[in-house]
């Protein structure tokens, strides 16, 4: 699954102002966190309030606060009772933007920019504010990396769970990380 979410179009509806406005935006990079026992997962400490959708089935949005300032938008990937989920780092912004320079590069910038908050955790990604859309156009070139800032995360750090588009500039990340064999 986690590799899947790359190349697809990541689209957000939102209501200002009275009028729905949609924002759609090419996912370029993830990042998997593969249950309990992946010391890089919120669940590895176990089972908690903030953890619980994770412990959900599939499809549904997980969506966490970090260093007091960014949401970030995870996708709960697995069957009930797993906790697994892919956070979404980067996309390249399609449409909706209203011509202003938009960077999607980053998973709190993506939020932000998205309008996705802490009030978007357990929406279901089959409904209308947030889901993705399959895109024949543009088909990824996959590149598997270690992921990024789990240091504390031992053996886990190493762990090839980082999937980006090699052909995107949107790609968050040092240049070198994203070079190497999937």
């Amino acid at each position: 699954m986690e590799e899947q979410l790359v190349g697809k179009i990541l689209v957000r509806r939102v209501l200002e102002e009275g009028e729905w406005r949609e924002f759609r935006a090419r996912v370029v990079e993830t990042e998997a966190y593969v249950g309990q026992h992946d010391l890089a997962c919120h669940a590895a400490k176990g089972r908690t309030k903030r953890t619980e959708i994770m412990f959900g089935r599939g499809g549904f949005a997980y969506v966490y606060f970090i260093y007091g300032m960014h949401a970030m938008l995870n996708v709960v990937t697995a069957k009930k009772g797993a906790a697994q989920a892919v956070l979404i780092r980067a996309a390249e912004p399609l449409s909706g933007w209203d011509g202003e320079k938009v960077n999607l590069s980053g998973p709190g910038r993506l939020c932000k920019t998205m309008r996705i908050s802490l009030k978007d955790n357990g929406v279901d990604l089959l409904a209308d504010e947030i889901f993705f859309l399959r895109s024949d156009k543009n088909k990824p070139r996959l590149i598997a990396t270690p992921r990024i800032g789990v240091d504390y995360a031992g053996e886990w750090k190493e762990q090839k769970l980082r999937f980006i588009d090699a052909e995107s500039p949107a790609v968050s990340g040092p240049l070198w990380l994203n070079r190497g064999p999937t």
